[in-house]
């Protein structure tokens, strides 16, 4: 999944880990990504943390995406901070699930928490069978 990921391998996203629920990955802030006040655009320190979410909730197999998410910032990042988002499953029941994402800088000092909620795809029924044109029944939504 994350090798398909235009957006956040574009980004220099880095995959650290995935696996059994829980997912790191890291990101250094360019100069492209800092907004009017010269800290990072809260939508790339948002972008990291979905995609540590993206790849925690798809570790179990089944396409799963985004239902919802929020972010609390903490602190700013800046032009070269190379931030880490370390995402953990806090529970999954039926097609749902929750995960939280911490962002911190490599030394630790917390950037943002950001907390998610996924939706496991249904898988498209077979021709002929339920309602046509019925497709995945997806939430509208990241590829959380």
């Amino acid at each position: 999944m994350f090798d398909a990921d235009v957006a956040s391998n574009r980004l220099g996203i880095e995959l650290v880990s995935a696996a059994d629920g829980a997912a790191v990955a890291r990101m250094r802030i360019t100069e492209d990504m800092v907004n009017g006040h010269r800290i990072a655009h809260g939508g790339f320190v948002f972008l990291l943390a979905d995609t540590a979410f993206a790849l925690a909730c798809n570790s179990h197999g089944p396409a799963t995406v985004a239902a919802g998410a929020d972010i609390a910032f903490v602190r700013p990042a800046r032009q070269g901070d190379l931030l880490v988002a370390r995402a953990t499953e806090r529970t999954r029941y039926g097609r749902s699930g929750i995960y939280d994402v911490t962002v911190s800088r490599a030394g630790g000092e917390v950037v943002a928490e950001f907390r998610g909620q996924s939706r496991v795809l249904r898988p498209d029924p077979a021709p002929g069978v339920g309602d046509p044109g019925a497709g995945s029944g997806a939430p509208a939504g990241e590829h959380g």
